[in-house]
């Protein structure tokens, strides 16, 4: 197989899952705008997440978020999925969003609100089994305002033994990825606060445990790609939540703040085997002022064209300059591959797979938002307010 038939080949495999929850109204915690069309229920979004793949041919799963996706019936859900030409990704836990997590949820220094977190996790993972999902995302807000608001060390005794309980029911095929941000909400610590605290966690736990990098909750100036290489070179990356910030929030669109970011970020992940071993490609994104679904294929199309130019990055030449400390060359090389227009490429890529090459236009040209604008009205929109 030529280089160029092999760069193809590993970008007609990628696939990159969409979340739920972005097809619903978003926003900050300060106003959510409503547009028309907007689903109403899981199987609405399932059937916008369709579109998407339909024109990108790239997002074959949705994750869901619970209690955002409850439905009585999450074996129909799955079938809705596949009906559709998709299947049900990540289960994402929420203990975030109940009064009783005031001061944290398997965190609390209260033992009941603890069982209580706890048991809505298990409860996760029997969703999991119903759904046929592979992984259950956890992101915790759990932590403190003010020193001395509570024991710092016995807080991190609190989540692990939380983490162990669900590690512990996970089935055999199935995963616990665990986020980690540097702070929000909690001003003074948060208690999963970085890569580091989530791997020690992971690594006492087992295999099944592994670690989610949101490549929105670093500090500015951090050299998000060393973490990469080092949790892949560690067997411990288990997926990407990608999105995009510029002050101190994310979920904007991914590439949209550095998209040479997500290129170098994309190059460790080519280097490291990330393509080819079980690491989820994940979207995590919240739209306040722009269309739903043209954002998520713009997102798509974003992590396509950054996988593609670290696919093209000449790495025989690469690894000569660097054996010979080649500064300027081994930059070059990098450089060469980052200036490179990859839309051909992906346009032919997807017109060898019978799509359009330009899949925002495709969108456009369906008519689907005015379908949906039309068909969705009455009911509640999917979302949360503000």
């Amino acid at each position: 197989m030529t280089e160029h038939a092999t760069v193809k080949a590993a970008l007609m495999s990628q696939a990159i899952e969409t979340p739920s929850w972005a097809y619903g109204n978003s926003g900050t915690r300060f106003k959510v705008f409503a547009r028309p069309g907007v689903p109403r229920t899981p199987q609405e979004k399932l059937d916008d997440a369709a579109k998407v793949h339909e024109f990108t041919g790239a997002a074959p799963t949705v994750a869901l978020h619970i209690p955002w996706d409850t439905v009585d019936d999450y074996a129909a859900l799955a079938e809705h999925a596949r009906d559709r030409g998709l299947a049900l990704g990540a289960v994402n836990a929420n203990t975030f969003q109940d009064d009783a997590y005031r001061l944290g949820s398997v965190c609390h220094p209260d033992p009941a609100v603890r069982r209580k977190a706890l048991d809505h996790l298990l409860a996760c993972v029997d969703i999991m089994d119903a759904t046929g999902s592979r992984d259950l995302k956890l992101w915790f807000a759990d932590g403190t305002n003010y020193p001395g608001q509570d024991d710092i060390h016995e807080r991190q005794d609190r989540l692990a033994e939380a983490l162990a309980a669900v590690y512990e029911r996970l089935g055999d095929e199935q995963r616990m990825l665990l986020e980690y941000k540097l702070f929000e909400p909690a001003f003074y610590t948060t208690d999963v606060p970085d890569w580091g605290t989530a791997y020690a966690h992971c690594l006492k736990l087992g295999p099944k445990a592994q670690v989610v990098v949101d490549t929105g909750h670093h500090a500015p100036g951090t050299n998000i790609e060393f973490i990469v290489a080092t949790l892949l070179r560690e067997g411990r990356l288990g997926g990407f939540d990608f999105n995009s910030r510029f002050y101190a929030d994310d979920d904007l669109m991914v590439g949209a703040a550095d998209p040479f970011q997500l290129f170098r970020v994309m190059c460790e992940v080519v280097r490291g085997g990330g393509l080819t071993a079980d690491v989820a490609f994940m979207l995590d994104q919240c739209h306040n002022i722009e269309e739903k679904i043209p954002a998520i294929i713009r997102s798509v199309m974003n992590v396509q064209e950054a996988t593609a130019k670290a696919l093209l990055v000449d790495r025989e030449a690469l690894a000569a300059a660097q054996r010979t400390g080649d500064v300027l060359e081994a930059n070059a090389v990098l450089m060469d591959a980052y200036n490179t227009d990859v839309r051909p490429l992906l346009a032919e890529v997807r017109e060898e797979q019978g799509l359009d090459g330009d899949p925002m236009a495709a969108y456009r040209r369906s008519g689907w938002a005015t379908k949906t604008a039309e068909e969705r009205i009455g009911g509640r929109q999917a979302g949360w307010g503000a």
